[in-house]
């Protein structure tokens, strides 16, 4: 790859230097026409540029994970807001020092969700560990998250715990969500749009484990699954963990004694209570 003259290289600086003003602080871009087309923000924020910052959404990740050897993911979903246990209990304890009814009333359904951190974690070790012993390229798995807190930080952490590359792919937010720390540096990512960062959790997965969650949990479960079932995506196992909260939220059997979907549809889903149950349906599914 070509390196930037010295000229451009500090081109380059500026530009970002303007970028993190205005990020950060609200600034507003400066035009430059004597910039580097490629080196200036202004230009490359505007509106008729935004499919040049499609196609650099989507080759960016693209380039990154092919050189660190990522071809297949099995991409883990879940809430951002489920603590790891010791965080969980500590909130108890301090709602408890407080004698706020309210707030202890929300720490205590947090702890109950907190068991879903460690079995992501375990469920992510697992799959590192599997892949550990495989020599082919092909055949190794690696974890990708949406790269926050919660759920994600906890499958990513179970890779890292293994020593393995994982993946996370970030999104900016007005609240600001920060990648968790167990991310491969190479690999954390941040997207500006969600629909190029779903693509990328398509792109490589070769599964799906979708854990207790939120808006963003469905969304991102119902694209893939919408994508299998209309067959704009090759077959892949989709996982729903913690059966009795997928089966509480979403009566998936009314849907098919509608009509809505076809009792073929229903076959989609898997539901699953355990890392090692996860782990099963993959490893069947695959012939591992």
């Amino acid at each position: 790859m070509e390196s930037p003259s010295p000229f451009q290289a500090q081109g380059i600086a500026d530009a970002w230097a303007d970028l993190q003003a205005q990020a950060s602080m609200g600034q507003p871009l400066e035009a430059d026409a004597n910039r580097l087309a490629f080196a200036d923000p202004e230009f490359l924020l505007r509106r008729e540029t935004r499919g040049i910052r499609f196609q650099l959404e989507m080759l960016k990740p693209d380039l990154a994970q092919r050189e660190l050897g990522i071809e297949s993911t099995v991409v883990v979903f879940g809430s951002a807001r489920v603590l790891a246990p010791e965080k969980a209990q500590a909130a108890v304890a301090e709602a408890e020092m407080q004698a706020d009814e309210k707030l202890l009333s929300q720490a205590r359904k947090r702890l109950q969700l907190a068991s879903y951190y460690d079995q992501a974690r375990a469920f992510a070790r697992t799959v590192a560990r599997y892949t550990a012993h495989q020599s082919d390229p092909e055949k190794r798995l690696f974890i990708c998250t949406g790269g926050g807190p919660g759920i994600m930080e906890a499958a990513n952490r179970g890779a890292y715990d293994e020593g393995a590359l994982n993946v996370g792919l970030n999104i900016a937010l007005p609240h600001e969500q920060e990648p968790n720390p167990y991310i491969t540096a190479q690999l954390c990512f941040k997207f500006h749009y969600f629909a190029l960062r779903k693509m990328h959790f398509m792109m490589r997965a070769k599964a799906l484990v979708a854990f207790p969650g939120g808006f963003g949990t469905l969304d991102e479960m119902f694209e893939m699954l919408t994508l299998v079932q209309c067959r704009k995506a090759k077959p892949v196992p989709i996982i729903l963990y913690g059966s009795e909260f997928w089966h509480s939220l979403i009566n998936f059997s009314m849907l098919a004694d509608l009509g809505t979907i076809s009792e073929q549809d229903l076959a989609l889903l898997r539901f699953v209570d355990s890392p090692q149950e996860a782990w099963n349906v993959i490893s069947a599914f695959y012939n591992l």
